[in-house]
């Protein structure tokens, strides 16, 4: 049997993205900016005088791209060289990913991406939430297909989960992975066709859960009515998830047990009294290596000390619903309804 070296990040999703590209080029492409010189918009809303160590005044939101139905997902893929490589990010109504590289713009990168049935499945059936795991494989957040997946190697996914307990998910919304491998992830109704009166939902409850490297299951809590956005603390000691819930909205701080279950969660932050008021509801987020949060929500990507002081607002006037690190690590690039933004940071994303 002939023995295969592990790929690089690089090296494993240049393999497959060359497969997926070839599979879509029948797909009319999105619209592609192939340019540096990009347009700007929004403002940033400073509230406090420590996120002038974080964000410069002077930042501004560029669009890289835009016209998609509702962008998700942002996940930088490194290249060879410092900077240099690639970002993905779902468009979950049109069943796609797009991948969209410096001075190139946008292309479809794989399709369908979140569902794969016979017929239409609802207004949001593609994929949400995208992250690589170890090997640098694809991870997805399948809405209609209800499953996190991974894109291997060859070409092929593979489903990671799809029930619990014998019950099929809602619809996986975002993940991420703990340092030992561990995915935990949130699990709303928001892509079954009617949402939480959908006939077809199988559990009565909206889950935040862990699956750990040997396959096991564990429901870490049902408390949150609309779990969203997940991430954790530098440390790892606090695990972050958004509730977007408009009655609701707010973030909460789960403590981390060593066995990595979590305690009894706090209320981070409560935009409850913003709803309304701004565009947008609690969604994707991300930390930085100091341990600030940046998470989207009403008025945009919230800039949240570790204590959970607001220092900001980077405001795109639409609703902002997630974010990601990129380039090397100081880029946040931010997907809002139509657009694709970014804006240039002092801080660097924590893993970077």
């Amino acid at each position: 049997m002939q023995t295969l070296r592990p790929m690089k990040i690089s090296e494993s999703l240049s393999f497959w993205a060359g497969v997926a590209l070839v599979a879509t080029l029948s797909s009319q492409a999105v619209t592609a900016q192939d340019t540096t010189n990009f347009p700007t918009l929004g403002t940033v809303v400073r509230l406090a005088p420590e996120l002038d160590a974080v964000l410069d005044r002077d930042a501004k939101i560029e669009v890289l791209s835009s016209g998609f139905d509702w962008a998700e997902g942002p996940v930088w893929v490194a290249g060879d060289a410092p900077g240099k490589g690639y970002l993905l990010f779902s468009d979950i109504p049109p069943n796609q990913v797009v991948k969209w590289v410096e001075g190139e713009g946008a292309s479809i990168f794989l399709e369908p991406s979140g569902y794969t049935g016979v017929g239409s499945y609802g207004g949001e059936p593609g994929c949400n939430g995208l992250l690589l795991d170890a090997k640098g494989q694809l991870v997805a957040c399948e809405h209609g297909d209800r499953r996190l997946s991974v894109l291997t190697q060859d070409g092929g996914k593979r489903t990671l989960v799809d029930n619990f307990e014998g019950k099929r998910l809602n619809s996986p919304n975002d993940a991420t992975f703990k340092s030992n491998g561990d995915l935990y992830f949130t699990d709303p109704p928001y892509g079954l066709p009617e949402k939480w009166d959908d006939p077809r939902r199988e559990l009565d409850f909206c889950g935040v859960y862990r699956l750990s490297t040997d396959g096991k299951m564990t429901l870490l809590t049902k408390e949150m009515t609309r779990p969203n956005g997940i991430a954790f603390s530098p440390d790892e000691k606090i695990l972050y998830v958004a509730q977007s819930d408009p009655e609701a909205a707010l973030w909460k701080a789960f403590p981390v047990n060593e066995d990595g279950t979590l305690g009894e969660s706090r209320v981070f932050f409560d935009a409850t009294a913003m709803v309304g008021k701004h565009k947008g509801l609690p969604d994707g987020m991300k930390v930085d290596s100091a341990g600030n949060l940046w998470a989207t929500g009403p008025g945009g990507v919230h800039v949240f000390s570790p204590s959970g002081v607001p220092l900001g607002r980077i405001d795109t006037g639409e609703a902002t619903a997630n974010c990601g690190w990129g380039g090397d690590g100081s880029v946040l690039f931010i997907t809002a309804d139509m657009y694709l933004c970014r804006i240039q940071t002092k801080v660097k994303g924590a893993g970077h």
